[in-house]
C-alpha cells in the first residue's frame, strides 16, 4: 500500500482493545456476516477443499479463523509468560568462586 504508512503500534493496540471490548460487551455469542473478495480461480479452490471436508466455506473459514486467533492468543500468553520470567530471573543456586583457588 504506497503512501501510506502503518499506524503506530499504540494505536494498533488500542484499536484491537476497543474493538475486542465491544465486540464482548453488546454481542458475545452473536455471529456477523461479512463480505470477502476473492480470485475467482481461489473460490473454486476453497469451494473444493469445504466439499472435501464435508462442509460449506463459510464454516471452512470460520474455522480456519478460529483457529489462527487461538494461535495467536496461545503465543501472545507465552511470551508474555516467557518475558515476565526474564525481567524475574531464576535463582541457579550458582555462586562465584576463583578458578585458581581461595583469594586468601
Amino acid at each position: 500500500m504506497a503512501g501510506k504508512e502503518a499506524a503506530p503500534p499504540t494505536r494498533v493496540k488500542a484499536a484491537r482493545e476497543r474493538l475486542l471490548y465491544t465486540d464482548t460487551c453488546y454481542a458475545p455469542n452473536v455471529k456477523s456476516n461479512t463480505t470477502l473478495k476473492l480470485d475467482a480461480g481461489l473460490l473454486r479452490e476453497v469451494r473444493v477443499l469445504a466439499a472435501e471436508e464435508g462442509t460449506s466455506v463459510s464454516a471452512l473459514l470460520s474455522g480456519r479463523l478460529e483457529e489462527l486467533v487461538r494461535e495467536r492468543r496461545a503465543y501472545e500468553r507465552a511470551k508474555k509468560s516467557a518475558l515476565k520470567r526474564l525481567r524475574t530471573g531464576r535463582d541457579l543456586g550458582w555462586t562465584p568462586t576463583s578458578v585458581w583457588g581461595p583469594t586468601s
